[in-house]
C-alpha cells in the first residue's frame, strides 16, 4: 500500500487556497481595524473571532451535510466551488470600502465593512470542513498522516504564496511614512491564488470516483474501523475510544489557543514592542512558513515510524520553547535578525509535527460514512478556542502589556501537552517505508 502523491497534491489546492486567504486575513484585517477605523485591540479582538464563532456552527453542519450530499460532481466539490466563487468576489471589496473610509470617514463605511466582512466569513465557513475532508475521502486510514502531511504543505505553500507577495509589495521602506496604505493590489493577487487552485482542483479530481474506490478498499479492511456495531445496527465508538476523543480534542482547543493568539496578534505586537512594519512581520512568518513546508513530509514519515501521540508530543514541547524564547527575542531587540529567523523556522517544524497529525488521529476513530462530520469535530475544538484567544489575548496586550503575547502563548500550549498524555486511539502507523518514504514511488 503506498499513497498517490501526484492526487493528494491535487487534493490539497482546496486547501492552499484556504490557507492563502487566512494569511492575508489574519495579517491585514487586525491593520485595518486599528489603523483605518481606529478601533481599540478589544473591539478589534472581537471582530477577529467573528470567524470562529461562525465556524462553530457552519462548520460542523456542512461537514455534516456534505457527508449526506450526493450529486454529479461528488459530496464536497458543490461546497469547494460555491464557497471560492463567492469568497473571491467578496473579499475584494474589503479594500474598496478601507480606501473609501480612509479618504472620507463616515460610519455608513464602517458598517459597510463589517458586513461584507461577514458575508465573506459565511462563504469560508461553506467549504473548509468539506475541503479538509476531502483527502480522508480519498486516502485510505493507514495512509492519512503522510496524506495529511501532504495537504498541510500545500497549505503553507498558499500561506508562502501570501507572504512572499507581502513582503515584496509592502516592504517598511514603502510604507512606512503613508499615512493609509493600499491593500487592493494584495486582496487581487489573493483572489487569483484562490482561483486557480480550485480551478485547477476541480479539472483533474474526479472525486465521485476516487471516492468509491477508497470504499472498497476500506470494505476488504474492517480491522481499520474503531466503531463497533452496538446491534441496532448503527455504529458506535467504544466508551475508551469516545473518551480519547474528547482529550484529543480538548488538547486541539488548547495549542489554536496559544497558537492563534500568536498568529491574530504578531503583526500588531511587532509593530508596538519592537516598532517594524508589516513587511518585517511577514518576514518571521515567512521563514516559519518555510520550516513548516520542509518539515511536513519527515514529520509525516516521522509519525509513520513513531506514531502520532508522541510526533505530537515532541512538536509541543518544542512550540512551548520556541515562545519561550521569542518573548526573549522580542522584548530585547529593536531589529528583526538572525536568531529570531531561526526561533520562527523552529516554531513552522513544531506546528507541522501537531498540525501533520491531529487531524488524521480524530477522524482515525470514525467510520469512512462520518469523516465530514468527525471533521466538523475537530474544527469546533479549534475555532472554539479561536473564538477566545483573540478577545483574551487582545485585552491582555490592551490592559497588562503587549509583552504578555507569548507567555499566555505558551501557557495553552503547554497544557494541552498534558490532556494529550490521556489519548490513546487513533495512533495507527501507516504501512510504508521509514525515513523519507514519502518522497518514493512518485506518481506521474
Amino acid at each position: 500500500m503506498k499513497l498517490n502523491n501526484k492526487r493528494t497534491i491535487l487534493v490539497g489546492l482546496a486547501f492552499l487556497s484556504i490557507c492563502a486567504f487566512w494569511q492575508m486575513y489574519d495579517s491585514i484585517v487586525p491593520l485595518i481595524l486599528t489603523n483605518t477605523f481606529h478601533l481599540n485591540e478589544t473591539i478589534s479582538g472581537a471582530i477577529m473571532a467573528a470567524d470562529n464563532v461562525l465556524a462553530l456552527f457552519l462548520l460542523p453542519f456542512f461537514g455534516s451535510l456534505s457527508d449526506r450530499t450526493d450529486t454529479r460532481i461528488g459530496k464536497r466539490m458543490p461546497y469547494i466551488l460555491f464557497g471560492t466563487g463567492c469568497a473571491v468576489i467578496l473579499l475584494n471589496l474589503l479594500p474598496i470600502l478601507d480606501n473609501s473610509y480612509a479618504a472620507s470617514p463616515a460610519p455608513f463605511k464602517l458598517v459597510s465593512f463589517v458586513i461584507v466582512l461577514g458575508l465573506l466569513l459565511l462563504a469560508m465557513g461553506t467549504y473548509r470542513s468539506p475541503a479538509v475532508a476531502l483527502m480522508p475521502d480519498v486516502t485510505p486510514k493507514p495512509l492519512r498522516s503522510r496524506g495529511n502531511a501532504i495537504i498541510n504543505l500545500m497549505g503553507a505553500v498558499g500561506g508562502l504564496l501570501y507572504l512572499a507577495v507581502a513582503a515584496v509589495m509592502y516592504p517598511n521602506a514603502k510604507v512606512s511614512s503613508l499615512s493609509h496604505v493600499n491593500y487592493q493590489p494584495l486582496f487581487l493577487v489573493v483572489a487569483a491564488i484562490m482561483f486557480v487552485a480550485v480551478g485547477l482542483l476541480y479539472l483533474t479530481i474526479k472525486e465521485p470516483k476516487l471516492s468509491a474506490e477508497n470504499r472498497a478498499l476500506e470494505a476488504e479492511h474492517p480491522e481499520w474501523n474503531l466503531a463497533k456495531d452496538d446491534g441496532s445496527g448503527q455504529e458506535t465508538l467504544p466508551a475508551n475510544v469516545k473518551r480519547s476523543l474528547g482529550f484529543l480534542l480538548a488538547s486541539i482547543a488548547l495549542w489554536f489557543m496559544g497558537y492563534n493568539g500568536v498568529t491574530t496578534w504578531f503583526t500588531t505586537y511587532v509593530s508596538v514592542v519592537m516598532g517594524q512594519s508589516l513587511g518585517g512581520a511577514s518576514t518571521c512568518l515567512l521563514i516559519a512558513t518555510a520550516g513548516a513546508i520542509v518539515s511536513y513530509i519527515p514529520v509525516g514519515a516521522a509519525a509513520a515510524k513513531f506514531g502520532r501521540r508522541r510526533t505530537i508530543l515532541f512538536g509541543i514541547t518544542l512550540l512551548v520553547f520556541c515562545f519561550m524564547l521569542s518573548y526573549v527575542l522580542t522584548t530585547r531587540s529593536a531589529t528583526i535578525n538572525l536568531p529570531m529567523f531561526l526561533v520562527f523556522a523552529l516554531v513552522g517544524l513544531a506546528w507541522a509535527a501537531i498540525n501533520v497529525n491531529s487531524l488524521p488521529m480524530v477522524v482515525e476513530m470514525c467510520k469512512g460514512s462520518d469523516v465530514g462530520k468527525f471533521t466538523g469535530y475537530y474544527y469546533t475544538a479549534s475555532m472554539a478556542a479561536q473564538v477566545v484567544t483573540p478577545i483574551v489575548a487582545g485585552t491582555l496586550l490592551r490592559h497588562v502589556s503587549y509583552k504578555t503575547l507569548f507567555p499566555y502563548a505558551a501557557f495553552f500550549v503547554a497544557c494541552s501537552f498534558v490532556t494529550m498524555l490521556f489519548v490513546r486511539h487513533g495512533d495507527a502507523k501507516a504501512e510504508a517505508k521509514h525515513g523519507l518514504a514519502a518522497f518514493e514511488d512518485m506518481d506521474d
